[in-house]
C-alpha cells in the first residue's frame, strides 16, 4: 500500500539542488550567450521637474546599442509604453490613484525613479554610459513622512488635494455611541515605521525575441508569471499567445515581487524586440533600496470603551497610511490593516477610517504580513492597555473578548481585501491561548521574574494574538499528466520563492493518485505549462494551488479507473491504486499506471514496444471511434479552485525578553508559537515558515526601518546601515505547538501559513519590553515600533524610576503617558 503522505514531515525535494549550488536564477539565464545588458539612470532627487535630458554624450560610445528616455517610448512598435504603468487593483475609494511611467515623464517623485534606460555589451559599460547622461532639474519641495503629508503644505502630485489618494470608512454598529456610554475608556496613539522586504535576490529580467516565430520569452524574478505576461503583452501590443513568461528559481520575494510590471519588465522585452538580441537586467542592492517597494509606515489613533471585565464595547480607529509616491497596488495594505486589526476578538461595535497619503518616497506594496502586523500591533497594544487600566492579567482580558468556537462562521460585518464578507470560517481561540500559556510558562513567570530581579536582571513577558485571512481568490489551476513511464508531471501557474511547493504539491498528488512520492515532479511559474494563474502572495499557495492540484489529480484518477476497469474487465468500484499500480480487490489482476497511460492514447504508429499496445489495430472496439465523443487522448487531469471567500488562519505568540539595565539592549530568552492553519500538509514545512517569519519579525520589531532625511534621501540604503538580525539575535529555539481546526471552504480543510510568523512580532515585543520596564519606570508605554536600545534608553529617561514606595505590579498600574490616556466613568 502507498503510505499516506498528507500530514507527514516529508523532507523537501528542493533542498539538495540548492545546497549543491545548482539553483538557476534570473541572472543565470542565457549565461554564455550573446546577451546584452541594461542599466537604468535613476533620479538623485526626491521631487523635481525634468527640464532637459542630454544623451548626446552616450550615443557614440562604442558598445552602446540603445539609449531611451520617455520621449523615445510610445512609437508604432509599442504605443502603450508612453502611458503610465497600470493601476493593478482599482477601488472606488481610490479617488486619486497615480502610477509611474516606465521612464519618468516631466517629473520625478522619489529618489531612485527611472529616468533613462541604456543597453550595452556588458553591465559595466551600460552603467558608465548611464552616468554620462546629463539631466537638468527644477527642484520642488519634497513631502517626507506622514506628518508632512497630512499637513499638506506641499503636494506630491499637484492635482491631488491634501496628498490624499483615498479615504475609506467601515463601521459595524455605532462605535462612537458605544464608547461614550462605556464604563471605561482610553485612547492610544501608535506608530509603525516604514520597512522593506530586502530579499537576497533583487529584481531581474531577461528577454529574447524570436523574429521567425514572432514570440517573446521573458524570464523574471517575480511572484506572478501570468501577471507579468499579461502586462508585457498589453504594453508591447502583442497577443497574449505571443508571450511566454518563465520564473526560474527566485531568491526571495516576501511581497516586493508581486508588483508588476516593474519598468524593467517592460523595457527589457521591448529592447530585446527592438535590437533582435537577448537583453538582461539585474538589479543591484542600492537600486533595490531606492527603487523597489517598501511597506509598514502607518500612524494610528485608537479610542476604545470597555466594561469592568475588559470586554470591548466600542472601538474607533483612525489611521494614516504612507503609500509613497505611487499606488500601483491600490489600497490592499490599508484595507487589510483596517479589517485584520480585529484579530480573534468581537468588539461590540467597530469603526475604522483610514487615509492613504502620498509622500516623495518609494512606493508601497505588500510586504510579508501586508498590513496585518500594523493591525495586530494596534489591537494587542489596546488589549494590554485595557488590562493595565483594570489591573487584570493580559490573558484574561483577551479571553473575555474571544470569538467562541461555537460562533463560527463569524461575520464581522465588514468587507475584506477580496471584496467579500469578513467572515471567519473556523478556529478555537480559547484552546490556542491555553496551549500558549502552557508552552511559554505564563502562570510561572512571576516566580521567574523575582528570581531574575534578585540577580539584578530585568525580564518581561508579552503575548499577541492574530487572525490572518489566507487563500484569497479569484482562482488557481493545476494540470496533472501521467506519463507512459508511470511518472506524474504536475504544473501550477503560481511561482515559488522557497516555500516548498514542489514537496507539498507532490504529497497531495501522490495521495490522490496512489503513486510513490518520488514519481511526482512539480513545475511552477511557467506560462507555457499553465497559462491561467494569479500568483504567490497572501498565504494562498497551499489553499489555492493545493486545492487545484488535489482536484486535478482526482480528475486524472477518474480516467485511470475508467480505462483500467475496461482493460481488467472489472467494475471501477472494485479497483484500488497503490504504488502506481491499479489492482482488482481480492484478485491478482493488476495494471500499472504507465500501461494505463499508453492505453489512453490511441496511436496510428508504434514508436517503441510500449506504444505497440496503443495502435489502432490492437486497441478499441472496431465499431466505435478510437476516441469517444466526450473523451480526449492522454491520461491527464486539469481543474481550478475558486473559493467563495478567504479562509482565516490564526495564531498566538509569546516572548520572554531581558532588557539590560544599563545599555537597554534587548535579548530574547524564550519564544513560543501556537499556530492554526487547518489541516497540516507537511508540519516540517509549516514550522520552517514559522521560523523564517519569526526571524523576519524580530528584525521588523527591533532593527529594520527605512530612514529618510527631510530632503527625501534614504540615508541607510545599504546592508551596512539597514540593520537586519544576525543568527545571534534570532531565537535559538522556538517552541511551536499546532492546533488544527479544518476549514470547511476547501476540499483539503487547509488554511495558509506563509505570513504567520511575522504578523504579531511588533505587538509581542512591545508587550514584553513594556512589561520588563514598567516596574522600574512609571508610566512607560511602548507606542512606536520598531524599538532600538537607544529609543528604549530615551523612554527610560522620560519616565523616571518610581519614588521609594511599595512597588505595584505592572498589571495594577494605569497608563499615564502623554501618548495614551485612560478614564473611568465611575471616577471622572
Amino acid at each position: 500500500m502507498t503510505t499516506k503522505l498528507f500530514g507527514e514531515k516529508v523532507p523537501r525535494v528542493e533542498d539538495q539542488r540548492f545546497l549543491r549550488g545548482k539553483g538557476r536564477y534570473v541572472d543565470d539565464v542565457l549565461a554564455g550567450h550573446d546577451v546584452l545588458h541594461a542599466a537604468v539612470l535613476r533620479s538623485p532627487h526626491a521631487h523635481a521637474r525634468i527640464v532637459d535630458i542630454d544623451v548626446s554624450g552616450v550615443l557614440d560610445v562604442e558598445g552602446v546599442h540603445l539609449v531611451w528616455t520617455h520621449d523615445d517610448l510610445g512609437g508604432p512598435l509599442a504605443p502603450q509604453m508612453a502611458e503610465p504603468l497600470p493601476l493593478l487593483i482599482p477601488h472606488p475609494q481610490l479617488t486619486h490613484g497615480r502610477t509611474q511611467y516606465a521612464l519618468a515623464k516631466d517629473e520625478v517623485n522619489h529618489v531612485g525613479e527611472a529616468i533613462a534606460f541604456v543597453v550595452a555589451d556588458d553591465r559595466y559599460l551600460a552603467e558608465d554610459a548611464a552616468g554620462r547622461i546629463k539631466v537638468s532639474y527644477e527642484f520642488l519641495p519634497p513631502v517626507v513622512g506622514l506628518e508632512a503629508a497630512r499637513a499638506a503644505d506641499h503636494l506630491v502630485h499637484e492635482d491631488v488635494p491634501g496628498n490624499v489618494a483615498a479615504r475609506l470608512e467601515q463601521e459595524n454598529g455605532d462605535a462612537r455611541a458605544a464608547i461614550a456610554s462605556a464604563p471605561h475608556t482610553l485612547s492610544l496613539d501608535l506608530t509603525v515605521e516604514r520597512s522593506a522586504s530586502t530579499p537576497l535576490e533583487g529584481r531581474g529580467t531577461v528577454a529574447r525575441w524570436d523574429p521567425d516565430t514572432g514570440r517573446l520569452t521573458v524570464w523574471s524574478s517575480t511572484q506572478t508569471s501570468t501577471g507579468v505576461r499579461a502586462a508585457v503583452a498589453a504594453k508591447l501590443g502583442l497577443d497574449l499567445a505571443q508571450v511566454d513568461v518563465v520564473t526560474p528559481d527566485v531568491g526571495g520575494g516576501f511581497g516586493v515581487k508581486i508588483n508588476h510590471p516593474w519598468p524593467e519588465e517592460l523595457l527589457v522585452p521591448l529592447a530585446a524586440r527592438t535590437l533582435g538580441r537577448p537583453v538582461k537586467f539585474t538589479e543591484d542592492r542600492r537600486e533595490h533600496f531606492v527603487s523597489a517597494a517598501h511597506e509598514r509606515g502607518q500612524l494610528h489613533h485608537v479610542e476604545v470603551g470597555y466594561d469592568d471585565e475588559g470586554r470591548i464595547l466600542g472601538l474607533d480607529v483612525r489611521f494614516w497610511h504612507d503609500n509613497g509616491a505611487y499606488t500601483p497596488y491600490g489600497l490592499i495594505v490599508p484595507i487589510i490593516t483596517s479589517t485584520q486589526l480585529l484579530g480573534p476578538y468581537k468588539p461590540g461595535a467597530y469603526r475604522v477610517v483610514f487615509e492613504s497619503l502620498y509622500t516623495n518616497t518609494v512606493m508601497v506594496t505588500p510586504y510579508r504580513g501586508a498590513g496585518r502586523p500594523q493591525g495586530c500591533y494596534v489591537m494587542e497594544r489596546t488589549m494590554d492597555a485595557i488590562a493595565a487600566a483594570l489591573g487584570k492579567d493580559r490573558t484574561e482580558v483577551r479571553a473575555a473578548n474571544f470569538i467562541q468556537p461555537d460562533e463560527f462562521p463569524y461575520d464581522h460585518g465588514l468587507v475584506f481585501q477580496d471584496g467579500r464578507e469578513l467572515e471567519y470560517d473556523s478556529g478555537d481561540y480559547p484552546a490556542s491561548l491555553d496551549k500558549l500559556k502552557a508552552l511559554v510558562g505564563w502562570d510561572d513567570f512571576a516566580a521567574f521574574r523575582e528570581k531574575m530581579a534578585r540577580e539584578g536582571r530585568r525580564v518581561g513577558i508579552g503575548l499577541a494574538c492574530y487572525v490572518e485571512g489566507t487563500g484569497v481568490g479569484p482562482y488557481e489551476g493545476a494540470h496533472v499528466h501521467i506519463e507512459t513511464s508511470g511518472k506524474v508531471k504536475v504544473a501550477t501557474g503560481l511561482t515559488t520563492q522557497g516555500q516548498g511547493h514542489a514537496t507539498v504539491f507532490a504529497q497531495i498528488t501522490a495521495d490522490a493518485l496512489g503513486v510513490p512520492f518520488d514519481h511526482v515532479e512539480v513545475v511552477t511559474g511557467d506560462t507555457r505549462r499553465m497559462p491561467y494563474a494569479v500568483g504567490t502572495f497572501a498565504s494562498r499557495a497551499a489553499v489555492m494551488s493545493g486545492s487545484a492540484v488535489h482536484l486535478a489529480a482526482l480528475r486524472a484518477r477518474e480516467k485511470v479507473l475508467r480505462i483500467a476497469a475496461d482493460a481488467l474487465e472489472a467494475s471501477e468500484e472494485d479497483l484500488e491504486i497503490a504504488d502506481g499500480v491499479v489492482s482488482v480487490r481480492g484478485t491478482d489482476a493488476t495494471i500499472d499506471l504507465g500501461t494505463v497511460a499508453v492505453l489512453s492514447n490511441p496511436l496510428r504508429y508504434a514508436f517503441d514496444e510500449a506504444s505497440k499496445a496503443a495502435t489502432q489495430f490492437t486497441v478499441g472496439d472496431p465499431g466505435k471511434p478510437p476516441v469517444a465523443e466526450d473523451d480526449e487522448p492522454g491520461l491527464e487531469g486539469r481543474d481550478f479552485y475558486s473559493p467563495e471567500r478567504s479562509t482565516f488562519a490564526s495564531g498566538m505568540h509569546a516572548v520572554i525578553v531581558e532588557t539590560d539595565p544599563d545599555t537597554a539592549e534587548i535579548r530574547i530568552l524564550k519564544y513560543a508559537v501556537v499556530h492554526d492553519c487547518g489541516r497540516l500538509i507537511n508540519p516540517m514545512i509549516v514550522e520552517g515558515q514559522i521560523h523564517g517569519g519569526v526571524a523576519q519579525g524580530v528584525g521588523g520589531a527591533l532593527l529594520e526601518r527605512m530612514a529618510y532625511d527631510e530632503s527625501g534621501q534614504l540615508v541607510n540604503a545599504s546592508f551596512m546601515d539597514f540593520l537586519m538580525p544576525y543568527v545571534t539575535e534570532v531565537p535559538e529555539h522556538i517552541d511551536i505547538d499546532h492546533l488544527e481546526t479544518p476549514s470547511p471552504l476547501n476540499p483539503l480543510g487547509i488554511k495558509g501559513a506563509g505570513e504567520a510568523g511575522v504578523i504579531p512580532s511588533a505587538a509581542v515585543f512591545a508587550s514584553a519590553i513594556e512589561d520588563a520596564e514598567a516596574p522600574y519606570h512609571d508610566g512607560l508605554v511602548v507606542t512606536a515600533m520598531p524599538i532600538s536600545p537607544s529609543e528604549l534608553f530615551a523612554l527610560r529617561q522620560s519616565h523616571p524610576a518610581p519614588a521609594a514606595k511599595p512597588r505595584r505590579s505592572r498589571a495594577a498600574r494605569k497608563s499615564t503617558s502623554g501618548r495614551s490616556r485612560t478614564s473611568s466613568k465611575e471616577t471622572s
